[in-house]
């Protein structure tokens, strides 16, 4: 399972979440900092797995599942946290809560895509999502330390929060349109393969026609 290093990258996503779960509950900012170091390695590995898969050539079903499983993970804890911690409060609720529904829906659709055997790519704008929502989180698990009072940095945090969720909006709608799309169709059972269209049968060619031999005429 752990044989090669994107594969090691994408558990180690899924194990640093215990760890930052474990950092939020000790007190001190160095913690927070702590948090955001570790926070941030793990975001990374969500880049750096799909590139040396695709680099080595070492693309697995298991990756495509446990990748963006990962991902999730890591989200949805970090905001959980952040709301629990009150460093995400009163109106920015609502756009962490924009977040966490766009993955519950893009997750369901992409289960209901693989029973057709059908794909969701993932559109450029997704990943401008991504980028600016791993970016948020950084900035608020950081929060109001003291060491940082002279950078806004949960003006900031908030500011990306928002343009994420607003990214969310229209990618989510995106996702939906696409699966849509295929809502007519019959899922593909294991084993069996779509029927194909019969194949007409072939006519026998024609036999030539023979002209009866003339007889000579007698005079």
């Amino acid at each position: 399972m752990f044989g090669s290093l994107p594969m090691a990258l994408t558990f180690a996503r899924i194990g640093a979440i215990p760890l930052l779960v474990a950092l939020f509950y000790l007190e001190g900012e160095h913690w927070r900092y702590l948090a955001c170091a570790l926070y941030t390695a793990a975001a990374v590995t969500d880049y750096l797995d799909g590139y040396f898969a695709r680099a080595w050539k070492q693309q697995s079903k298991l990756g495509r599942i446990f990748d963006p499983i990962a991902d999730k993970l890591l989200v949805a804890s970090t905001i959980l946290l952040l709301v629990a911690f009150k460093r995400v409060s009163g109106l920015d609720v609502l756009a962490a809560l924009v977040i966490l529904c766009r993955e519950v829906l893009v997750s369901g659709l992409r289960e209901f895509l693989a029973e057709l055997r059908a794909k969701l790519p993932v559109s450029r704008l997704a990943k401008w999502k991504t980028g600016m929502q791993m970016t948020a989180l950084g900035f608020l698990i950081v929060g109001d330390a003291q060491a940082t009072a002279w950078v806004p940095v949960v003006l900031i945090g908030e500011v990306l929060l928002w343009i994420a969720a607003a990214l969310t909006l229209i990618t989510g709608y995106d996702y939906l349109a696409e699966g849509l799309k295929h809502i007519d169709e019959k899922p593909v059972t294991h084993g069996t393969r779509p029927a194909s269209p019969p194949v007409p049968a072939e006519t026998p060619p024609a036999k030539p026609r023979t002209r009866p031999a003339s007889r000579a005429s007698t005079t």
